[in-house]
């Protein structure tokens, strides 16, 4: 198994078990879960990002913005601010102990799981072309 699929098995894990804890009824412990639950889908998402890219374009990036960026200059998602958006949005959860901030992360994250699903498929469509 491919460095790549690894990842995107992992990537596919994170993005089931957000789905599974923005589904439970909302307490502060299940908002802690979902966040920390995005923390790792955000982190195996660029990762994945990174190596597909790598192994499908030749294409390296370092960080998660120049990922998102360049996956949009190879075609594969659709610009959209959203993904910086996200990325400060993980930035944010080391200061997730200020209540009005986890509050408002918690409150972003089904929009950000959309944008996983959605790049969980376009990564998927890509591998398989």
């Amino acid at each position: 198994m491919s460095k790549f699929e690894s990842l995107f098995e992992d990537f596919q894990k994170a993005i089931k078990r957000l789905v599974e804890v923005l589904e439970q009824e909302k307490t502060e412990f299940i908002r802690d879960s979902a966040i920390k639950r995005f923390e790792i889908a955000f982190d195996i998402s660029w990762k994945t990002l990174k190596a597909f890219l790598e192994d499908y374009y030749k294409v390296r990036c370092a960080s998660p913005k120049t990922c998102f960026r360049e996956a949009f200059n190879q075609g594969l998602i659709d610009y959209d601010e959203i993904w910086m958006k996200i990325a400060d949005w993980r930035n944010d959860v080391v200061h997730t102990y200020k209540e009005a901030l986890a509050e408002r992360l918690y409150s972003n994250l089904p929009q950000a799981l959309e944008y996983f699903q959605l790049l969980g498929k376009k990564i998927k469509k890509a591998s398989e072309e």
